[in-house]
């Protein structure tokens, strides 16, 4: 018995020490809320500590009817629970919950116009999250929304549960997407001065009609309502209604819900004409001469905000250029009571003197910083200048690498400094380019070009071109590093190899094969100079001598041309890619005759001018171009470095279809290319009418000049190259050439394509000599200048 009392003993020694240990590790979940006489049943997945911390009081001896209240709130507000109870058991309070299940997958079915990727981004539920009403809820208005903003207005959402084992559940929306709404009718109220199809070519929203098939603006958005409304507000602004107020936009639902009908409210008053402008410069040390170039509002004009806005911009930087580097313009305009006209004082004052704190890129994720801030030229600490500003933003447009640029100013830490936030929305820099052209003669070109502008997001430019055709095959790469060794200083290579078949116009081949290295750089902010080195082997063969003119036979063989060349270039266009105004001038020459087999010169002047006639929709190009090439060291200028124009360089002429003739062997005659050109266009690019999303516009111009020139002479009848076989020409193989003015005039259309600027064109030509070839019709992708 003794022994059984010591056992016992021992025992309960052991379990005195051992119980502080062990409780706290299999009882810390429960011991708090047992001791404070708490239970908590129902749950599987939250913890009971999670439970008791919500809870508003701490012990079964401090609940109470209203702290049960609050803790049953307070828990159902977690969004953890389904259910909650709170209730007293003898001498326990006892918590009984019911957990939401969680969220195994969130499905969407029977969508089609809005992709699943996109409503997974608009709701908010989401896979391991707690599933709720609440939330379900939230999310279908939230899927009706999204529908309704693309148009679809009887689109229903019913969501779907699917229960599965551990208290989860699978997600389904279903969608019944219905039809797109349309907008049937738009109206407008008050207006007075212009017709409702001139106010319905303003607005973005468009009337639903059968006819419309690439029709996108046609569906009711109220986002786009809102928009159309500050549309109608600007045209009114630009057209002398300076107090206008576009009250409302209302949209009303047909009955069977198929359809809108919109009615815009305006309240145009008065057109105003301007009276009298002026300049203030105040006591700033500024030529006012200098400025009332940069004014764009005239007396007698029609008021335009348009304009003003633009003639604070231009006075500003005007003003900059002078050095009053914080100029503030402000425009103050002053009604005429009775007579509908107003006057317009533009005062200039110094501005806070503000200093460059911070610089910031924003929406850049594929170009790296460097290559933005490269371009900018402004520095932390730098005095803010907006003529630099506006510097910068041209340097920008012309990489071609953003969609859109924005210059914002915020506050700094103190009053004199700003932060300049530069943001940027890219664009895709990578392209493939085409083109195709049909002659007279009903032959197709046709070529391929493979670009990215903005390789590796450095800035580098790769290009792979080729063309392949009945007459031309060829294939060149290049590769351009805009700022080699961390300096603004470029350099690139090329490399090519070709085949064309000039049969058609000049009874030969030609096969070239070589490379280019070039390098250059910034004199100032408009003008860089670039260099070249180049090296051909080239070949002319596939002659018929029956057939083909003397100056052909005669440059049958062999060539290696090795040639030094420099571009000057000066460039203050607005836009590099779609300028609106602004000149563009280049100076191009080339020596022939670092070693190789050719030798020559040659010179090329290109000038571009831009002239905005309305704003930035119409707008008239002034565009010339010269060159002069001479052989020399006894040699005489090889076929395939003279000058042949017709095509795209002279609309309305065939591509070497003016310029200097050879006649053949069979009577027939061979462009044997000039030594001299001097062509002109005038050409103005204008709005069709069409929705501005569409880039669609129309274009007239005139094609004028001369090509002439040639180092090559008549052959008579019976002379070496022209006694193969009788000749019914006394001068079979006379040399046909004038410097007599050609003129074409034409129209077309151009479309800001995906693929490029793409251009339908007819032209005919009005004066031309009788040897020349003519073509009425080409199409084509790229910019020409």
């Amino acid at each position: 018995m003794n022994h059984r009392f010591v056992i016992v003993g021992v025992l309960a020694m052991l379990l005195a020490f051992v119980a502080p240990v062990a409780a706290p590790q299999m009882l810390v979940s429960s011991a708090a809320a047992q001791a404070s006489g708490i239970v908590i049943e129902g749950n599987q997945r939250v913890e009971n500590d999670t439970i008791v911390a919500y809870l508003q009081f701490d012990s079964a001896s401090g609940y109470d009817a209203d702290s049960g209240d609050a803790s049953v709130k307070a828990l159902f507000q977690t969004g953890l629970f389904t259910d909650v109870q709170i209730f007293r058991r003898g001498n326990q309070v006892v918590i009984k919950v019911e957990e939401n299940p969680q969220i195994n997958r969130v499905n969407f079915e029977g969508n089609s116009e809005i992709k699943d990727a996109d409503l997974a981004k608009e709701v908010e539920l989401r896979e391991r999250m707690m599933f709720t009403r609440a939330r379900v809820v939230s999310d279908v208005n939230r899927i009706i929304s999204l529908y309704r903003r693309s148009g679809f207005y009887t689109v229903t959402v019913s969501p779907k549960i699917i229960r599965l084992p551990q208290n989860r559940v699978d997600l389904v929306f279903e969608i019944n997407e219905g039809g797109e709404t349309k907008v049937k009718n738009i109206e407008f109220v008050g207006n007075d001065n212009f017709s409702a199809s001139d106010l319905r070519g303003v607005v973005g929203t468009q009337e639903a009609r059968w006819w419309k098939f690439f029709a996108r603006n046609d569906t009711y958005d109220p986002d786009r309502l809102e928009y159309d409304k500050e549309l109608l507000r600007r045209y009114y602004l630009r057209n002398g209604f300076a107090d206008v107020r576009v009250i409302g936009a209302d949209a009303v639902l047909s009955p069977d819900g198929e359809y809108f009908n919109i009615t815009y409210t305006i309240e145009e008053g008065p057109k105003y004409k301007i009276a009298d402008v002026a300049v203030n410069v105040g006591d700033a040390n500024l030529d006012p001469e200098d400025l009332k170039k940069a004014v764009r509002t005239g007396v007698g004009d029609v008021y335009d905000a348009g304009r003003v806005d633009a003639t604070v911009e231009r006075l500003t930087l005007a003003a900059s250029r002078q050095g009053f580097v914080f100029a503030k313009v402000n425009p103050n305009i002053q009604r005429n009571e009775g007579d509908s006209t107003l006057n317009i004082t533009y005062n200039i004052v110094e501005g806070t003197r503000t200093y460059i704190e911070r610089i910031e890129i924003v929406g850049n994720s594929r170009t790296e910083d460097e290559v933005i801030r490269r371009e900018l030229r402004l520095y932390e600490g730098d005095a803010f200048n907006r003529v630099l500003v506006d510097r910068a933003r041209r340097r920008l447009t012309a990489l071609d690498y953003f969609e859109k640029i924005e210059f914002v100013e915020e506050e700094g830490s103190a009053p004199d400094k700003v932060v300049l936030i530069v943001q940027v929305i890219e664009k895709s820099t990578g392209s493939i380019n085409f083109s195709i052209g049909f002659s007279t003669v009903d032959y197709v070109v046709g070529s391929i070009a493979l670009s990215e502008r903005n390789f590796l997001g450095k800035g580098y430019d790769v290009k792979i071109n080729t063309t392949a055709s009945w007459y031309n095959q060829s294939i060149d790469a290049s590769f351009t590093n805009p700022y080699m060794f961390g300096l603004p200083i470029s350099g690139g290579i090329d490399v090519y190899a070709t085949r064309t078949d000039y049969q058609e116009e000049s009874s030969y081949d030609s096969r070239a094969i070589g490379f280019a290295l070039r390098t250059g750089f910034r004199l100032d902010e408009y003008s860089t100079l670039r260099f070249t080195y180049g090296l051909s082997y080239r070949e002319v063969d596939g002659i018929n001598y029956a057939s083909a003119a003397p100056a052909v036979i005669e440059s049958e063989g062999k060539t290696l041309k090795s040639f030094l060349g420099s571009t000057y270039t000066w460039d203050n266009l607005d836009n590099p890619n779609r300028p609106s105004s602004g000149f563009r001038g280049q100076l191009v020459g080339e020596f022939a005759g670092i070693g190789g087999d050719v030798y020559f010169g040659s010179i090329e002047a290109h000038a571009w001018y831009f002239i905005p006639i309305y704003e930035e929709q119409v707008v008239l190009k002034l565009e010339g171009n010269a060159g002069y090439i001479h052989g020399f060291n006894g040699k005489t200028v090889p076929l395939q470095d003279r000058f042949y124009k017709g095509g795209d360089s002279f609309r309305g002429f065939a591509n070497s279809g003016v310029g200097v003739f050879q006649g053949t062997n069979n009577g027939d005659t061979d462009a044997i290319g000039a030594t001299t050109y001097a062509i002109g266009t005038v050409e103005m690019v204008f709005p069709l009418g069409l929705p501005p999303e569409w880039g669609i516009e129309g274009a007239v111009f005139s094609d004028f000049g001369t090509v002439f020139g040639s180092e090559n002479k008549s052959v008579p009848a019976g002379g070496k190259d022209c006694d193969y076989q009788p000749i019914p020409y006394e001068n079979a193989c006379n040399v046909d050439e004038s410097s007599k003015l050609r003129v074409s005039v034409g129209a077309g259309v151009v479309w800001q394509s995906p693929f490029g600027p793409l251009r339908f064109e007819a032209a005919w030509p009005l004066l031309k000599e009788s040897f020349d070839e003519t073509e009425w019709f080409r199409f084509s992708i790229g910019t020409r200048f």
